[in-house]
């Protein structure tokens, strides 16, 4: 699975950053390798419309999920309309953060794939 994660910092030891227009860099992370590549926030210091910029730029990036900290409505439906999970009040590294988001993923598919009775 590709995922952003909006981050402090350029590791995978940086925190999530609380807030998506506004954070630092970006972190593009294959969850099962967790091999990862920078990219830095070209709209990290736009008065406003941040995070508008910023889900548009994610969405060409053709990923499947975002891990954030914060997010407004408009980033939030841009990301949502284009098929993008976004896990939003994430709080703790982004190691971490991926980590427990791929655990709640697979317990969501293990209970979506049960048999109804």
């Amino acid at each position: 699975m590709k995922i952003i994660v909006v981050s402090e910092g350029e590791s995978l030891d940086s925190y999530v950053a609380d807030d998506f227009g506004h954070a630092p860099c970006f972190l593009l992370v294959d969850s099962d390798t967790l091999d990862y590549h920078v990219i830095v926030n070209e709209f990290a210091d736009a008065p406003e419309g941040a995070g508008i910029a910023v889900a548009n730029a994610i969405v060409s990036l053709k990923v499947d999920a975002v891990i954030t900290g914060g997010i407004g409505t408009h980033g939030m439906k841009i990301l949502e309309d284009a098929g993008i999970y976004v896990s939003y009040d994430e709080e703790g590294t982004a190691e971490q953060c991926i980590t427990d988001f791929m655990r709640r993923m697979e317990h969501k598919r293990k209970f979506e794939n049960q048999p109804s009775q």
